[in-house]
């Protein structure tokens, strides 16, 4: 989102290009994989080229650089090419152990913010996916349950199954998931700044939830890519003051460019009152700082 809109990616999150293994030819590329079922052989790297390779976290960590082998899509899946992925900060909890139990599950591949190419399709997938740009959700919901239904993907019902937590990432030249996850983009998109349109969803659904409307005062705590995505959407809804609050003073220039109209350490005296707070910092301290902002009855999230 912060890319698209000509700026730079802000602080916490890195958006790798291609450059591990990503030229490698994928299933499907060049052999016309254009009708649902069709699946390709990997074509084996040209002389003098790398060999592709895919990130292995086998345990907290440690880690490797492994030998990828494309997945071919099996019924409802699609293999696609990966070209960028993101770092998150959940990848780094990943990597030195602090993810709670049950939503890890070692060794994996991770990374789940990512754009890519569709390259083949299993059967019971329209071909004409091929070929298009994709961007992908990660959690592997049931689309049954009530939660479900009621839009709460995340809650699922069914039980946790996440890419790059518990199921392959995309930290690997292709990944193969199933194709209901995925999102179409225009043909010009650019697929780098495509890679942080998984964190700005998850910041535009948290936006909408809290209920911000024109003429409101709003508060953000959180100075990273979550925060600086809800300063800019929530600048949208046209509010009366938007607060930022952070824990370094060196982030208030990039928070006003986002669309701050004021910013302040969490060390500083804050006012409080506002009818909509976003907490985006997501630490015990950070969520005391942000129901200290509230009015009573405020929208928070």
């Amino acid at each position: 989102m912060g890319r698209g809109l000509g700026d730079p990616p802000p602080e916490g999150h890195e958006v790798t290009a291609p450059g591990v293994g990503h030229e490698a030819t994928a299933p499907g590329v060049g052999a016309g994989a254009t009708t649902p079922g069709d699946a390709h052989e990997a074509t084996a790297p040209a002389a003098g080229r790398t060999a592709p390779v895919e990130v292995v976290v086998e345990a907290p960590g440690t880690h490797r650089l492994a030998p990828h082998t494309p997945r071919d899509p099996g019924p409802g899946e699609a293999l696609v090419a990966v070209p960028a992925v993101g770092v998150c900060g959940s990848d780094r909890e990943v990597y030195q152990g602090n993810r709670p139990e049950g939503y890890v599950r070692y060794p994996l591949t991770p990374g789940h913010e990512w754009s890519g190419t569709v390259r083949a399709v299993g059967p019971g997938v329209h071909g004409d996916l091929v070929g298009r740009k994709v961007v992908g959700e990660g959690f592997r919901n049931c689309q049954v349950c009530d939660h479900c239904h009621a839009g709460e993907t995340t809650l699922c019902g069914a039980g946790y199954e996440e890419t790059g937590f518990t199921q392959p990432g995309a930290m690997a030249p292709t990944l193969t998931l199933p194709a209901r996850l995925l999102h179409v983009l225009p043909d010009a998109a650019d697929l780098t700044a495509a890679a942080l349109l998984e964190p700005a969803a998850c910041v535009a659904a948290a936006a909408l939830k809290a209920g911000a409307r024109p003429g409101e005062r709003v508060a953000v705590v959180g100075t990273g890519t979550l925060g600086l995505l809800a300063v800019r959407f929530l600048r949208a809804v046209s509010p009366a003051e938007l607060l930022v609050v952070g824990a370094r003073d060196d982030r208030a220039a990039l928070a006003r460019r986002f669309g701050a109209t004021a910013f302040r350490t969490k060390d500083e005296e804050l006012p409080g009152g506002f009818d909509v707070v976003v907490e985006a910092a997501g630490s015990a301290d950070s969520a005391r700082t942000a129901a200290a902002l509230c009015r009573r009855a405020a929208g928070w999230c």
